[in-house]
Parts: C-alpha cells; sequence; structure tokens
C-alpha cells in the first residue's frame, strides 16, 4: 500500500538528524557540522546508538515530527555499509501518527541486501474519487514487511523477493464507500529486479537506477480477495559539468484486479499532495535540473508532468497535471555526501513547501 511504503521510507531517512533551522543561521550550521563530525565518528567505532529526528511535509497529512532511535552494526571491515537498526514514531497536525521499527541489512560484502520493518498508524487523509469535493477518511494500519535483494555477478544488477503483511481497519460507515474496503487483510509476495550504479545511496549526483516490481496480493495468504500493483521507476543523474547537475525521473504504476479504494495509484510530484490524482494506471516523469553555487551551496529547480489513465475521480478524463518550483540545498555531511534542503512546489491548485534530506526521489 503506498501509505504504509511512505511510512518505511522515514526509517530509511533515518541516516541522520536535521532540525529546522531558527533565527540563528550560523548556529545551526554549526549544529549540521557538528552532527556530521558525530556520523563520521559512529562510522569508524561499532554498535552505536544515535538520536534522530525528522520533519514531516507532505501537504496530505500536514507538517509533522518523526524521532527515533538508530542503531549501528559496524562491519569488521570499516568500508562496508554498516547494517542498522531503529525504532521510530511520528505525527502530524493533521491527527496522523504511527509508531514502529525496522532493520537493513548489507551482507556478503553487499551481495545480500536485506529490508524489515513493522509497524502500526493512523493515517487521515483525503479521498477524491467520488468527483466534487473530497471525502475525510482515516485508516487504522498495521503492517509487516520483509524483503530481501540478491546481486547478480559483480555489477549493478539485483534480483529479489518480499513477502507484506497489513490489516486496514477504516472506522467509517457511509454509502460512499464500499464496505469490503472498510475492514480488509492486503498479504502479498513480491518479486522485483534491479540495475543501480548510483554513486551515493542517499543524495546521488550521478548514475542510473532502474527498478520493476510486482506484488500479488492473493486470498491464499488470508486476503479478501486477489488484486496486484505493478511499479517501474527509472532514477539518471547526468552531471554536465562540476555546477551543472541535471537528473531525470520516469515512473509508470498499474493496479490489476480491484483494489481497495485507497490502493490504486496516484500521481506523485512535488506540489501535488498524496492521494489527489488516482487512477488504475500512472505515468509520472519529472527533470530536476542542480546548480552547485559553492563545494556546500546549491539552487535545485525542478518541473514534470503526470498523467492518470482510467481515473477513479469521476469528473477527471485522463487528465494530465503539472508541477514546478525551486529549492536550496546544503552538503550537511561530507563524509556521507548527503544534502539537505528546502523546496517551494506548485501543483494544478495549491502551494507546498518540503523539507527534504537526501533525495526528493
Amino acid at each position: 500500500m503506498p501509505i504504509c511504503r511512505n511510512i518505511c521510507l522515514l526509517f530509511i531517512l533515518l541516516y541522520v538528524f536535521v532540525v529546522q533551522a531558527q533565527s540563528d543561521k550560523q548556529a545551526y550550521m554549526d549544529m549540521v557540522e557538528k552532527f556530521g563530525d558525530t556520523v563520521q565518528k559512529l562510522k569508524e567505532e561499532k554498535n552505536k546508538f544515535l538520536p534522530v529526528a525528522l520533519p514531516i511535509t507532505e501537504p496530505a497529512v500536514g507538517y509533522g515530527l518523526t524521532a527515533g532511535l538508530l542503531y549501528f552494526f559496524q562491519k569488521k571491515d570499516t568500508a562496508q555499509t554498516a547494517d542498522m537498526a531503529a525504532g521510530v514514531g511520528g505525527i502530524t497536525t493533521n491527527g496522523t501518527w504511527f509508531a514502529g521499527g525496522g532493520y537493513l541489512g548489507y551482507w556478503k560484502n553487499d551481495r545480500i541486501r536485506y529490508s524489515g520493518f513493522a509497524g502500526y498508524g493512523h493515517i487521515n487523509l483525503d479521498y477524491y474519487g467520488f468527483g466534487g469535493q473530497p471525502v475525510a477518511f482515516s485508516q487504522d494500519v498495521a503492517f509487516l514487511l520483509q524483503q530481501l535483494k540478491f546481486r547478480l555477478g559483480n555489477g549493478g544488477f539485483f534480483a529479489g523477493g518480499k513477502i507484506q503483511i497489513s490489516k486496514i481497519t477504516i472506522p467509517i460507515e457511509g454509502e460512499n464507500f464500499d464496505p469490503e474496503d472498510l475492514d480488509i487483510w492486503n498479504n502479498s509476495v513480491g518479486a522485483l529486479v534491479e540495475y543501480d550504479k548510483l554513486n551515493n545511496t542517499l543524495s546521488p549526483t550521478k548514475g542510473l537506477k532502474m527498478h520493476l516490481g510486482y506484488d500479488q496480493i492473493l486470498e491464499v495468504l488470508g486476503s479478501q480477495r486477489d488484486w496486484g500493483r505493478l511499479k517501474f521507476y527509472m532514477h539518471w543523474y547526468f552531471p554536465i559539468n562540476e555546477i551543472w547537475e541535471p537528473a531525470l525521473r520516469f515512473e509508470f504504476l498499474t493496479a490489476t484486479g480491484r483494489p481497495p479504494f485507497y490502493a490504486y495509484p496516484y500521481v506523485s510530484l512535488r506540489g501535488i499532495p498524496a492521494m489527489r490524482y488516482q487512477a488504475q494506471s500512472v505515468l509520472v516523469a519529472e527533470t530536476q535540473q542542480l546548480f552547485n553555487l559553492t563545494d556546500r551551496w546549491g539552487v535545485v529547480g525542478f518541473t514534470g508532468l503526470g498523467t492518470t489513465l482510467s481515473s477513479v475521480d469521476k469528473n477527471i478524463k485522463n487528465e494530465v497535471v503539472w508541477n514546478a518550483g525551486g529549492g536550496v540545498r546544503f552538503l550537511a555531511i561530507r563524509s556521507l555526501g548527503l544534502k539537505v534542503g528546502a523546496d517551494m512546489a506548485r501543483g494544478p491548485e495549491e502551494w507546498a513547501f518540503y523539507f527534504s534530506v537526501g533525495s526528493n526521489w
């Protein structure tokens, strides 16, 4: 489910601790530098705890904060990526909250990559599929995700699989929603293939990543009905020189069978709230242009298009929507190549602010 996926991504972003600047900008920069030194020491030492915090700026759920505790399992060879475990919780201004934890493992000299997450949350969103005004609804979500990827040969190709178990309860009654969607198990198995040659996991500036995955929700696993979802995406970073770093993103998502209303793919672009434009299939293309002003500071501009194929909104017939915006980037931790930033973005209906840690994609 997309919302579960977004919660999982919050855990991945817990590599870093970043708080919003107050009036004293120099104090903020000093804090970031000191934290960078702390992260470097954690990379050199074994088995260390680190408290973390991360702002939430998704328009669909409002502003908020995620906080938790991260634990590094450093390898004997410190050049290898450390395994990480974390517990995390968060809350936003619209009443959304969640708590959970997980583990990221890089095993056998990064020939095997493991991801495991579990958590529970109460998510408040709007649904636009009835036409006219959006309908507010809440989800109580419990989920478990287990995923393994195996490197093929010595290059950048991976193949793997995953299993996800989730229980979604929607505490609402009425004729708008299908009663079968209000209390449902969505248990799935999935397969994926990837090509990953990015130069940095957190804030890539060069390289290509392509991903193709399919998840099948099955009644034999305890789900109420069979349905599926396929996702393909490509992220390509191709610097022209040290100053200009263009990038392209392409994404295609489609649902098979009859998924619950909240599980249909949606256009994911900065400036457009999550689930605003849902459809049986969705296409998204976006470009981002980063200009480095100094070795640490840069400015970015971006724009994109998304289209819904067989939209769930009765008032939308395969509409093409757009976004545009810009922001700033700061190289917060040199040792990790990690950038933080702030963006203003405009979609068809509204402006939105985003605080980014690492890549927006």
